[in-house]
């Protein structure tokens, strides 16, 4: 009789009673899921709840989603009710005791970042994910994400308001993702989240117009993945040289895709528009992902990230 496998994975001081982790802006806050019949938040380790900034925000004029080949572009403008009204009316109702929940902070200054920070702290979340892919209104509208001094601010203003763990999300469209990794990590920062979405656009050719109203968009999908796997290997050597862990994702859609994100680095698996496809992938992820375990000899899910066999040094 084979032995199961252990998926439970250990990420930034917390345990995770699997690998997988959905990821922000793809579940709402925590609750739409459960509504589809056969959904386990026993299947999944954490859930990331959507972006949230200090004052509610209505987000962008549609349209705002738009299905592209092998993937999807967004631009929904961090759509939420504010940080202190998820606090104190959403997070009460979510079942906590099935799985583990994470904020996703926003702002447009390191000040506001700080305050969502310190409102999350008195919070029953056990984690803090920082999207740094915000525009700084500051210094006329330049993203955190796309300068590594930047995005270092953002995590040195949040550190001293909270005790909770802080990941922070690494743009892909960053000059040099692995010197943001190395800054934000001596700023305080406790994990990473790799990729964010890539930057898209479509086209409507009868009317030559936008399709998306923002002109702009973030691209996920399987589209992005090989984009995703190159910047999480990039990546890995700081995170690992300073034991900080990857969250990685970027067009994951089944166990094979999750191993490769394992193998080149990824201490736990983002699983985000692959949920438009299948709703209930991932208790099928978890079957295959333990069947691959017991072929290769594997006794946990741990034992293989970082696995890449390489003859490049």
């Amino acid at each position: 009789m084979t032995n199961s496998p252990d998926l439970s994975v250990s990420f930034a001081g917390l345990t995770l009673q699997t690998p997988l982790v959905l990821l922000s802006g793809c579940v709402g806050f925590g609750e739409e899921y459960t509504r589809v019949e056969g959904w386990d938040n026993r299947n999944i380790g954490a859930v990331i709840l959507k972006g949230t900034t200090l004052e509610p925000r209505m987000g962008n004029a549609p349209h705002r989603v738009y299905e592209t080949p092998s993937g999807m572009l967004n631009a929904i403008g961090l759509q939420n009710p504010g940080a202190r009204y998820v606090v104190e009316n959403i997070l009460p109702d979510l079942p906590h005791d099935e799985t583990q929940f994470w904020a996703n902070a926003n702002g447009t200054s390191p000040e506001e970042y700080a305050e969502v920070a310190r409102i999350f702290d008195d919070s029953p979340v056990t984690a803090i994910e920082i999207n740094i892919s915000c525009p700084n209104v500051k210094e006329g509208g330049v993203h955190f994400g796309n300068d590594p001094r930047m995005a270092a601010r953002v995590v040195e203003a949040m550190r001293p308001h909270t005790s909770k763990p802080l990941i922070t999300k690494l743009s892909p469209n960053s000059a040099d993702i692995a010197e943001t990794a190395r800054l934000v990590i001596e700023a305080g920062s406790d994990g990473l989240s790799v990729i964010n979405t890539l930057v898209g656009m479509a086209v409507d050719i009868e009317s030559r117009k936008p399709i998306i109203d923002n002109i702009s968009g973030g691209l996920s999908g399987p589209c992005i993945k090989p984009v995703a796997l190159w910047k999480i290997h990039q990546t890995r050597a700081i995170a690992a040289k300073h034991n900080i862990p990857i969250l990685g994702q970027g067009g994951i859609t089944n166990a094979k895709d999750a191993v490769e994100f394992a193998v080149v680095g990824a201490d736990a698996i983002g699983i985000g528009t692959g949920l438009f496809y299948d709703p209930l992938m991932c208790g099928k992820l978890l079957d295959e992902l333990s069947d691959y375990l017991n072929r290769h000899d594997l006794g946990s899910y741990a034992e293989l990230v970082g696995s890449l066999v390489t003859n490049k040094t």
